[in-house]
């Protein structure tokens, strides 16, 4: 399935289970998302995913998957829409993979004083191999129906790559060009736990993910923004 699928198929699976489940017949208790979260519980969940870049790297495209943990940390604070429970969490993601156009030949332009002119370089495209761990996950369950608790998340995370990543051209040791094989994944998210029995649950999520090296290497083009889709299964004890 490629990434641009399983977009389409979280999007039209959010509305398709938003209006008819909450209405479904339960087996067990009659109510088991708010049941579950009304015990503050710890969340333990895997997840496949995948997504696109967006604007100059819209030719990008993500695989992922890994396994999640959390707590629900508090009762239900706030009124009305937003009210909610504050849970801490954590994921990790032992495959991580980007595919970037193929390497090739890259015409860059550059000043110098009276003039400009033209260069071609070797680009390191191609396929990315890493490993993600985002340790600092802060969500806001939202009040849950019988069987849909939706949520609000932002989260911040580390990727380390088997090479330099985003691709940039290939320029001499020790002048500007080099990107670095660590990066930071800064996100935000909205998502929703479909109960199908008590304590177990079908996760889906949406994020907009920036992956940048905040200028650990020479240069700093990273991945400005990305659309990233999750599609999982979580326990709840």
């Amino acid at each position: 399935m490629t990434t641009r699928s399983l977009a389409l198929l979280v999007l039209f699976l959010f509305p398709a289970l938003a209006s008819p489940a909450q209405g479904a017949p339960a087996s067990g208790d009659a109510a088991p998302a708010s049941s579950a979260l009304a015990t503050r519980p710890w969340e333990y969940g895997a997840f496949f995913g995948g997504g696109f870049g967006v604007g100059d790297r819209s030719s990008f495209s993500f695989t992922n998957a890994g396994i999640r943990v959390g707590k629900v940390l508090s009762d239900p604070h706030l009124p009305g829409l937003l009210r909610g429970q504050f849970e801490y969490a954590g994921d990790l993601m032992p495959y991580w993979q980007s595919f970037t156009p193929a390497p090739g030949l890259r015409t860059v332009a550059y000043s110098y004083p009276g003039g400009t002119g033209q260069v071609t370089l070797p680009y390191n495209g191609g396929t990315f191999s890493g490993v993600s761990i985002t340790p600092i996950l802060l969500r806001w369950d939202l009040a849950p129906g019988k069987r849909l608790a939706p949520y609000l998340q932002g989260a911040g995370g580390l990727l380390w790559t088997n090479h330099k990543y985003p691709p940039d051209i290939i320029v001499p040791k020790g002048t500007p060009g080099g990107t670095s094989v660590w990066n930071f994944t800064p996100q935000f998210g909205v998502g929703l736990h479909y109960f199908v029995k008590n304590r177990q649950a079908i996760d889906f999520q949406a994020s907009a993910v920036h992956i940048s090296s905040a200028s650990l290497g020479d240069r700093n083009p990273g991945v400005n923004a990305s659309v990233q889709f999750q599609i999982g299964y979580s326990w709840w004890r």
